[in-house]
């Protein structure tokens, strides 16, 4: 975190003081920028770099950086106005129009201000990223041989079989494909599973992500109501029912955003109903590698305890990592198979060969349980420190489920309650919150917001974002 502020002031240095230089002109040396600023050599050559990418200086090997000559002025933009009637005239030809609405999922994508609590963040704090253990892996990895190579398409064979033990049963690594993110299998699951204008049956409320992906493929997401038990099988049969659906998604541990797990008596019911359907079900176990030090035993995926094929699985490392360790993995049992991999070779054609090889190095090193361990234990703390603090500060609250897994807590509002107002006015107090309503594909039952206690520093952090929520209610509710 230090290097990358060093970076950040120095490039900002640097680029206020380039008019001392003309069009061509040399910069001091990168042993002067040391010396100068204090800074080290890796310090000076990223934010050189930084400059570079920007165009403003150019870098020449065994010369030294240079300002860059001025960029010529851009010719004014021409009219694209065109555009809105041709891509309206496709939508009205489709039965339902692929709409791609990313709002909700920038609500926990997108970085807020300097100095905003980020409620909102869907990603593990720098904290608790296992940086370092990432860095000497990658490190590794891209000095193994053939890293640099093409993998085979469908991932690396013991990237696969590590995946397969996770998800333990029958499935086996020739049954798994490794993908580039959750975000990303999920994709590849519901254009394989469905056709544009079918319906696919969705918990509600449910990930938004995933409503996106449905929407912009063109499908009918039709909502199932959950509680903290999990979906509810009786209307989860009659949604099949009613709509002829094919695929269900669901997420049975840590459901976000509820938290709900699918309760043991109904895990049984909801693969007997699909199958009776003839329908698969996209199980996104998105959260198993962030399970809370007081949870006890977790049930095992639904993909181990199915025999037939029905369940599609997407794993993923990069809830438990980082962002941009983009590394996940379908497993599907049967013909689907096919279907999946030829998807996603025509999509993407593989994930990165160093990044497979960085992501074995990772869980294969004693860095790893140790890394999980301790976001196990700091993870609850945080959501203690977030329950307790929503309890004293903000009793008018709802909070019907405290999850053991996870990184966040689903609140309800009280009846009345300006959803959009309060998330606006929260903002203005210096915390950013998701929004309740992108969770839905229909009408709300009522106004929630989702609280993440991963992406803030820490549980001082967590009481200062408390109170500045509460501020905002007041300004609401008065």
């Amino acid at each position: 975190m230090q290097e990358r502020s060093s970076v950040g002031d120095l490039a900002n240095r640097l680029r206020q003081e380039l008019n001392r230089y003309s069009p061509g002109g040399k910069l001091p040396s990168s042993r002067a920028l040391v010396d100068r600023y204090r800074v080290s050599p890796v310090t000076v050559t990223r934010a050189l770099a930084q400059l570079a990418a920007e165009g403003l200086v150019v870098t020449r090997p065994g010369a030294g950086a240079f300002r860059a000559e001025p960029r010529t002025t851009a010719r004014p933009g021409g009219d694209t106005s065109w555009q809105e009637l041709t891509l309206s005239a496709d939508a009205a030809a489709e039965p339902v129009p692929r709409t791609v609405d990313a709002s909700g999922v920038l609500a926990s994508l997108a970085a807020p201000p300097p100095g905003v609590v980020e409620f909102n963040g869907g990603y593990l704090h720098p904290s608790l990223q296992p940086e370092r253990a990432m860095g000497a892996a990658l490190s590794r990895a891209g000095r193994r041989p053939g890293a640099w190579s093409r993998p085979p398409m469908e991932g690396l064979p013991e990237l696969r079989e590590w995946f397969a033990r996770g998800i333990g049963g029958a499935v086996g690594a020739a049954e798994v494909l490794v993908t580039a993110g959750g975000q990303s299998g999920l994709t590849t699951a519901l254009r394989a599973l469905a056709p544009p204008g079918a319906p696919v049956l969705v918990e509600s409320p449910t990930y938004p992500g995933m409503l996106a992906i449905a929407r912009a493929a063109g499908l009918r997401p039709v909502p199932v109501p959950v509680d903290p038990d999990g979906v509810k099988p009786e209307l989860l049969a009659d949604a099949f029912r009613a709509t002829g659906a094919r695929v269900f998604v669901c997420q049975p541990l840590f459901q976000n955003p509820t938290g709900a797990v699918l309760a043991p008596a109904r895990r049984g019911e909801v693969l007997r109903i699909a199958r009776d359907a003839g329908a698969f079900v996209i199980e996104d176990d998105f959260v198993r590698r962030l399970v809370h030090t007081d949870a006890g035993p977790l049930p095992r995926p639904l993909a181990a305890e199915d025999q037939d094929g029905v369940v599609v699985h997407v794993g993923s490392l990069t809830k438990a990592t980082s962002p941009s360790f983009r590394v996940s993995a379908l497993a599907a049992r049967g013909p689907v198979l096919e279907r999946l991999r030829a998807i996603q070779v025509v999509d993407t054609f593989f994930v990165p060969r160093p990044l497979q090889e960085a992501a074995l190095e990772l869980v294969g090193s004693p860095a790893w349980p140790r890394h999980l361990r301790t976001v196990s234990a700091e993870l609850k703390a945080r959501r203690d420190a977030m329950t307790a603090a929503l309890r004293l500060r903000l009793p008018e609250l709802a909070l019907p489920h405290v999850p053991f897994g996870g990184y966040h807590l689903w609140v309800r509002l009280p009846d009345g309650t300006d959803e959009s107002a309060l998330v606006a006015a929260a903002l203005r107090a210096g915390v950013a919150v998701a929004p309740g309503r992108p969770y839905f594909s229909a009408e709300p039952p009522a106004a929630h917001l989702r609280l993440s206690f991963a992406a803030v520093a820490g549980t001082e952090e967590i009481a200062e974002g408390v109170r500045r929520l509460r501020t905002a209610y007041d300004e609401v509710r008065t």
